[in-house]
């Protein structure tokens, strides 16, 4: 089956399960529309779904897209580069140009350099944290769900790799969310007051994450 938004044919992809019970629609990374739904319900019902959904949907393929356009090119502390391959064995930043070595591991250079900006913004965050709270154990590494993850048991944080390319204030935001568990572990009104105690425009820096 395809569905037609916005004059472009998008492939849709149908489960049907008989422990089902409700009908869910996403989009994949390579936008198809995924619909997983009840073995009973029949494609003409599927397609008038999809119509009542359009809307939710084009805000669906319109994340995605951005998420794409972001993974595919080069960013760092929320600026975008022009890429300029060379063979000098570097990455060396200018002003609007990266010069980028095709031989280079990118994720190994954004992962050195994480190493050093992250660790000096966990400890200034830490520093200025408004409650009494032990320091915990920094990790930095890929993930795809969560920009960051407070270990309580172990106090452990850990920073997703991406912030690298984010803008230094959306770094800053997980940090403090990310400390606030160690003060309140779930997200009750009490957890947000901390957060907002340590990061008064978390409600905007939010927003900007979710968009990714």
């Amino acid at each position: 089956m395809y569905f037609k938004i916005r004059d472009e044919l998008y492939e849709v992809e149908i489960v049907k399960k008989l422990s089902t019970r409700n009908t869910y629609i996403r989009v994949k990374d390579d936008f198809t529309i995924y619909v997983t739904t009840n073995l009973l319900v029949s494609d003409r019902e599927i397609e008038k779904l999809l119509k009542k959904s359009e809307s939710s949907i084009i805000k669906m393929l319109e994340a995605k897209k951005k998420k794409e356009e972001f993974t595919n090119n080069f960013y760092f502390l929320g600026k975008k580069y022009d890429i300029v391959y060379t063979n000098d064995g570097m990455v060396t930043l200018g002003n609007d140009k990266v010069y980028i070595d095709r031989g280079v591991d990118l994720d190994k250079w954004y992962k050195k350099e994480a190493s050093r900006l992250f660790k000096e913004r966990f400890d200034y965050n830490y520093q200025k944290f408004s409650r009494r709270i032990p320091y915990p154990k920094l990790v930095i590494r890929k993930m795809k769900t969560r920009w960051g993850v407070c270990n309580t048991k172990d106090i452990k944080v850990t920073l997703n790799l991406e912030l690298i390319k984010k803008d230094i204030d959306c770094l800053d935001y997980v940090i403090n969310h990310e400390l606030s568990h160690l003060i309140e572990a779930n997200h009750s009104k009490r957890f947000w007051k901390v957060v907002e105690e340590n990061y008064p425009k978390y409600r905007e820096i939010r927003k900007v994450l979710k968009d990714y």
